[in-house]
């Protein structure tokens, strides 16, 4: 979950329905609001018409029948009666009595008590979205001192109607949970189709390291989704005409040297002085070496090698047994009993250049295989002193070589290591080095799990 909800997909689905639940909850009170003001209004309009007839009946009643009538005649939240007690007037007529006085013309006499009734002031059940509430009543509630045409005097009550029986069993939950699913399905919809395009672009750019010559994006979706996969094919066929460049370029000049250099290393045999023969000798043959290694530097950038379903553990053992076979000093031990996809050729290339490192310089390689979450791991160890700390890191440039190796003895022109880590990001995974705490350099190479060995 936690996951989820670090990603783009998930924010953007947590934005939406965070911002759509609050907007439905604010629009929802503010509805509410609104609809009780007009019921309000709408009732305090009603009330003065049913206190109009009210108090139109009353006076075709004769005044010895008037209360007798009048207790018949009275409903809850409007009540004519008598004047049992006297009670402060207020100085200035209330909004309701001007209006019913407007209503019923001249003849009548009306004042506003200034004290509230007691019942306007108890809370009433109120029906909401969020479940049956307690509030007050805004509407009018007062009361008022009534003289009649005849003379007789009456005090008149306009109270709160009753609480809602159906607020009380009005249940929202049901619809509150549709609108929550419903709001969390299209968030996530949204979300889905807003981040979809994005992967596809990231997983584009991790197949593009992969694998430059990778088919292009398909152009669809919306227009600036189209826009921005149409700069992403452009770019890939420019960085693909680039690395071209730059290998027929690499690989043409170290193939051009190879003749020269041999007629070369031929006219040297005939120099007479046995010592100057053998020095120049041994420069040339580091130059052809350089050459070599050139060419294979070239070899390890091309990707028109094929790819395909590859055993590991047989091309290890296939590896090593050759290194065995030269006369080398190579332990193989662990199974990663997987299969994976890549290039043959390219990856036996990296694993030779790796264990031949490891012989050269440290004398003899401990080869490791496991298998991890998602990849393999190979780890090659060596028995030498190990490479400086700030020098880790600068080994794998091209050409770079450490002060402690460069000798005739130990050969190599620092392209090793190059080749490589380029084939192996190639294939999605990474060469790291580091200093084992018993002695020597480790090596550990990370190739991920295409699919697992049936």
């Amino acid at each position: 979950m936690r996951a989820f909800f670090g990603s783009m997909t998930g924010r953007v689905f947590l934005t939406l329905s965070l911002g759509i639940v609050i907007s439905a909850a604010i629009t929802q009170v503010l509805a509410e609001a609104e609809r009780q003001r007009v019921i309000e209004e709408y009732r305090d309009l009603y009330a003065i018409e049913r206190v109009e007839q009210l108090i139109t009946a009353a006076e075709t009643v004769p005044a010895s029948a008037r209360m007798a009538y009048l207790a018949v005649a009275n409903r809850p939240g409007l009540r004519l009666e008598e004047i049992t007690r006297a009670l402060p007037v207020a100085p200035v007529r209330s909004e309701f009595a001007g209006l019913l006085a407007a209503r019923l013309g001249k003849g009548y006499q009306l004042e506003s008590i200034a004290l509230r009734p007691p019942a306007c002031d108890v809370p009433r059940t109120q029906s909401t979205l969020f479940g049956p509430a307690k509030v007050r009543w805004r509407g009018v509630c007062e009361s008022i001192n009534l003289r009649l045409r005849d003379g007789d005097q009456l005090r008149l009550s306009v109270l709160p109607p009753p609480s809602s029986r159906i607020a009380q069993k009005t249940d929202y939950s049901a619809i509150i949970a549709l609108f929550l699913v419903s709001i969390g399905f299209l968030a996530y919809l949204v979300a889905r189709m807003t981040t979809r395009p994005l992967e596809r672009l990231a997983q584009a750019a991790k197949d593009l390291g992969n694998d430059i010559n990778h088919p292009p994006l398909e152009l669809a979706g919306a227009s600036e989704i189209r826009q921005a996969s149409t700069a992403f094919n452009a770019m890939q066929a420019r960085i693909r005409q680039y690395i071209l460049q730059r290998t027929q370029m690499l690989a043409a000049i170290t193939h051009d040297l190879q003749t020269p250099l041999t007629r070369l290393r031929l006219r040297l045999e005939k120099v007479s002085d046995t010592e100057l023969r053998e020095r120049l000798v041994g420069d040339l043959s580091a130059m052809q070496q350089m050459v070599r290694e050139g060419l294979d530097l070239a070899r390890s950038m091309d990707t028109t090698e094929a790819m395909q379903a590859l055993d590991l553990d047989s091309l290890l053992d296939s590896v090593c047994a050759d290194a065995t076979d030269a006369g080398q000093q190579v332990q193989l031990a662990g199974s990663a009993g997987m299969a994976l996809m890549g290039r043959p050729l390219a990856l036996r290339r990296c694993l030779v250049n790796l264990v031949d490192n490891a012989i050269k310089y440290g004398r003899h390689a401990s080869v490791t295989v496991e298998r991890i979450a998602g990849a393999a791991r190979i780890r090659i160890r060596d028995g030498g002193p190990g490479i400086a700390t700030a020098q880790l890191g600068r080994v794998f440039e091209p050409f770079y070589r450490i002060e402690s190796s460069r000798s005739r003895e130990s050969g190599g022109t620092g392209l090793g290591l190059t080749i490589a880590r380029n084939i192996a990001e190639q294939h999605g995974g990474s060469v790291e080095l580091a200093n084992h705490p018993g002695g020597g350099l480790e090596v550990t190479l990370l190739l991920p799990e295409y699919y697992a060995k049936k």
